[in-house]
């Protein structure tokens, strides 16, 4: 799957290279098909997440969204206009980008990044996904995987999703997008949250770290270790009663990092599975489950967070359960049935 990504990014970097669209660079493998685990009985999802960078006169800058109606961390990203003046001679420089755009348009034949995927300066995810998709569609056949796969582009406006089949299996793949905080492992990025998320809206994502939580897990525990055993019995479970993946996830992550690794051998599997269960029961009696990246300082030191995140509260993933009876209701019979 890494493969086709990669050969993707290839071919539509080098169609892309004397361009002023956003820079493709290396994808990182997310979620729990790279991690080692899978809540799907069906067709397997590999979910993938595409950083972007500035093309050549521009830049990014992250700003943070202060709506505190909205949930999550949620961000935008204004695109500027660089200024490649010498200092002592500004907007002399004719091939300056911030003054003098139209000479660059003019001279290039190409567009400026703030006339192509940005709404009112801040780049649009929707107009971002249907750029990279229409690319994906058209550049499909100049790759090697497409002599013995059928592609199908299936419709999504805030990732690029993806069915192939080659007559006995398929798969789907989830391409996101996303910028870089500060050189860490903490995106914004184009994943759903909610109907009624701005195009211009990028949430903070913290899949990357996730992923990296658990291949550090997988080098230092048993090579009998059954937490991914675990951790993908109860997701298949909860996920047929409508329960949050992520917060089973959540409390397999807490109990990776508190439990010493060698009682993760297969023969504790039993006991796994009910320290899972007790403290899911806990947390939702209490209502209140601290999210596992935000806030936490005891992570592996190779898992590198932006200071604002390390400094930040968690939040608290039953925050919803705490303000709607009816969904904490739902949610203790959910575990009663069990």
């Amino acid at each position: 799957t890494m493969a086709l990504i990669d050969n993707f990014i290839t071919v539509l970097r080098r169609a892309l290279s004397r361009t002023f669209y956003p820079v493709l660079q290396q994808a990182i493998g997310i979620g729990s098909a790279f991690e080692g685990w899978t809540a799907r009985e069906e067709e397997v999802l590999y979910q993938v997440l595409v950083p972007l960078t500035p093309p050549l006169g521009h830049l990014f800058h992250l700003e943070r969204d202060t709506d505190q109606q909205k949930p999550g961390r949620n961000f935008r990203v204004r695109v500027e206009l660089e200024c490649r003046c010498p200092r002592e001679y500004q907007g002399m420089n004719m091939l300056c980008f911030q003054h003098h755009p139209d000479v660059i348009r003019r001279t290039t034949q190409q567009p400026n990044l703030l006339d192509t995927l940005c709404t009112d300066s801040y780049l649009d995810v929707k107009k971002t996904v249907h750029w990279f998709c229409t690319l994906v569609g058209a550049s499909w056949r100049r790759l090697p995987q497409s002599r013995s796969w059928h592609l199908v582009l299936l419709p999504s406006k805030r990732s690029c999703n993806l069915r192939l089949t080659n007559g006995q299996e398929s798969f789907q793949v989830k391409v996101l997008f996303g910028v870089r905080r500060h050189a860490s492992d903490i995106f914004i990025s184009s994943r759903y949250r909610g109907a009624h998320t701005p195009s211009t809206m990028w949430p903070e994502s913290y899949a990357v770290a996730e992923t990296k939580f658990f291949r550090h897990m997988a080098r230092e525990a048993p090579q009998d270790s059954s937490h991914l055993k675990c951790l993908q019995l109860l997701a298949r479970v909860l996920a047929r009663k409508d329960f949050s993946i992520h917060s089973i996830k959540t409390i397999v992550m807490r109990l990776l990092h508190t439990v010493p690794v060698s009682q993760w051998q297969r023969r504790h599997f039993l006991l796994q599975l009910s320290d899972a269960l007790e403290q899911l029961r806990i947390s939702l009696e209490e209502k209140h489950l601290e999210h596992f990246i935000v806030g936490n300082q005891r992570l592996p030191e190779e898992i590198r967070l932006p200071p604002d995140v390390l400094r930040a509260k968690p939040p608290n993933l039953f925050h919803g359960l705490a303000q709607d009876p009816a969904a904490y209701s739902q949610a203790m019979q959910a575990y009663l049935d069990l």
